[in-house]
């Protein structure tokens, strides 16, 4: 009877910690400010260059921000680099003989949810910079401009990752 008992508590606390792992939320602290693009239509043209601009426009921002310590250094650079952004994707345009609007607006921007490499971040409205391609009705692209996240993407990791053997069989299992 006290085994069936001490069983069934242990079954208890390990369902309840799977259960509040498995809802936990990824929540981007305040100080960030993301970076979405959006493209004209999934088109593959327009979804390739939805990427062309990405890249254009961290071109432009992320080596002035690479070594911002501040949210209000970064929010400078931003807002000081918009008329610059908005001419480098115009000739970028020209030179594509792409013939699209494209608007540049940074402030508060919706986000929808999104599950990435097995987080969710949640929807809502955060500080960003977004660029919204002709209609803006297909697939975008975000990522965290500041602190810049997006950078460390695109280079090699020297961080050792631990994992914990209990978390790995939850994740494989549930």
């Amino acid at each position: 009877m006290k085994k069936t008992i001490i069983l069934t508590i242990i079954i208890a606390i390990i369902l309840i910690i799977i259960s509040s792992y498995k809802n936990n939320l990824v929540q981007i602290p305040k100080e960030t400010i993301r970076i979405r693009v959006l493209s004209n239509s999934n088109s593959s043209y327009d979804q390739n260059i939805k990427k062309e601009v990405k890249e254009l426009v961290s071109a432009d921002l992320y080596p002035q921000l690479y070594n911002t310590n501040s949210i209000d250094e970064a929010r400078t650079i931003i807002k000081n680099n918009i008329t610059t952004i908005k001419q480098n994707i115009d000739s970028f345009f020209t030179k594509k003989q792409y013939n699209q609007e494209f608007d540049v607006i940074y402030g508060l921007n919706y986000f929808p949810s999104k599950e990435y490499k097995g987080t969710y971040y949640d929807e809502g409205y955060y500080e960003s910079l977004l660029v919204t391609i002709g209609d803006g009705k297909g697939d975008n692209w975000w990522c965290v401009l500041f602190p810049p996240l997006c950078l460390l993407e695109g280079e090699p990791s020297t961080e050792v990752e631990y994992k914990f053997f209990v978390q790995e069989l939850i994740e494989k299992y549930f």
